[in-house]
């Protein structure tokens, strides 16, 4: 730290010892300048003279007032104002008592606000100047009265000037400290979105490939005996549901990488092109499910493509758990005007209601994922029966006053 560093930080840890040395300094400013006088109007020759003791006692208890401006600036400024008038009516006119009320102005004006150092700069400057004018020995003209005037006003122009840019440097101050908790709350925000974003496609690659490994290996167990051909299929199919769990799992940790990491996978995410190859492996898995698409071809956005993808597997993934052994899916995709439509229907007896009850992770990614795209999700029973996953996702991104497209 250098020495000025120093020098500042002592000053503002002990403010009082600072006002006390000031103090000193215009206490002895005012004596030096009370022992001088100009010997002709017109000429710059000084002579010596010695001022009455009425003058030093005045100067002396404005300048003893001056430790005190930080904590009372305005009663401050009242006993040294007092002081110049006494100064001013009834001893020495050229005693510059007067200096330690500018001092006080001075404190005053860069502690308040505009208006009342507006107020106070005038009222001191009337009340001193006036008594200097009309009650003393000097004519109302004197440059001694004209002074007064001067250095009130300057005293009252560099308070306010300094309180101006106190104020200036701390609002950059704050608006620096405001611009990086805002960094901060938004780097914090986008962190938790991915987080989220992860655990949803962790949990939809998850869910779907345990789920038909599970179904798998159980028709496994019960053929093994009597049919190993059919429990050699199964186990097939368990190998291959493993080993798309895996290349999923792969891609998606991918994402965990740094960027720039050559091993970071590059597989593009999974989209409705690969409908027929989802529906495939329920299919093996004994799920009777039909599909029908009447989105004309339609090149989607490769978000609302995802989103569409995992709505449809996650919901065959909750029929295939929770639908019961003979149950059969429908799937169907619509291109509905600016929108594209997603309904999931099944026929299953609903052994297991915890798909209806809202409280999975799955049913909560759904919801997720459309409200991120802003688009609406309906789930519920059927009548008579069943299950219904309907998602309307938006082909274009609204905003989030917009009103859904007819």
């Amino acid at each position: 730290m250098s020495t000025l560093a120093r020098a500042k930080h002592q000053a503002k840890a002990h403010p009082l010892a600072l006002d006390a040395i000031l103090a000193l300094a215009v206490l002895v400013c005012m004596v030096a300048g009370s022992f001088v006088e100009p010997r002709h109007r017109d000429s710059v020759n000084w002579v010596l003279r010695t001022p009455d003791l009425l003058s030093l006692l005045l100067m002396t208890l404005g300048a003893a007032a001056l430790v005190f401006r930080r904590r009372a600036p305005m009663a401050v400024l009242a006993l040294t104002g007092t002081l110049s008038v006494i100064e001013s009516v009834t001893g020495d006119p050229r005693a510059p008592v007067a200096m330690s009320a500018v001092i006080a102005l001075y404190t005053v004006a860069s502690t308040t606000d505009r208006p009342t150092t507006w107020r106070v700069g005038l009222l001191t400057m009337t009340v001193l100047t006036g008594a200097a004018m009309a009650a003393g020995p000097l004519p109302w003209y004197a440059q001694e009265n004209l002074g007064i005037f001067a250095w009130t006003g300057i005293g009252a122009t560099a308070g306010d000037a300094v309180r101006s840019r106190r104020a200036f440097v701390q609002a950059i101050r704050e608006r620096a400290e405001r611009a990086e908790r805002t960094r901060e709350e938004e780097a914090r925000r986008r962190v938790a979105e991915e987080r989220l974003r992860i655990a949803r496609d962790l949990h939809d690659v998850v869910a779907h490939h345990i789920a038909l490994v599970n179904v798998q290996a159980g028709v496994a167990a019960h053929v093994m005996d009597k049919r190993p051909d059919q429990a050699k299929e199964a186990l097939a199919h368990v190998r291959e549901a493993s080993r798309s769990a895996l290349n999923e799992l792969r891609a998606t940790v991918g994402l965990l990488r740094q960027s720039g990491d050559p091993e970071a996978p590059t597989e593009p995410a999974p989209g409705l092109d690969r409908l027929d190859e989802l529906t495939g492996t329920f299919r093996s898995a004994g799920l009777h499910v039909e599909v029908a698409r009447a989105d004309q071809g339609t090149t989607l956005p490769a978000a609302v493509d995802l989103a569409a993808y995992r709505i449809i597997q996650e919901a065959l993934t909750n029929v295939q758990k929770h639908a019961g052994p003979q149950a059969k899916a429908e799937v169907s995709v619509v291109r509905v005007g600016p929108n594209i439509e997603i309904t999931v229907l099944d026929d299953g007896s609903g052994e297991n209601e915890t798909q209806d009850s809202g409280g999975g992770h799955g049913l909560l990614g759904m919801r997720e994922r459309v409200s991120a795209l802003r688009g609406t999700l309906t789930t519920g029973p059927r009548y008579g029966g069943g299950f219904r996953v309907h998602a309307i996702l938006p082909l274009k991104n609204r905003t989030p006053t917009g009103e859904d497209p007819a």
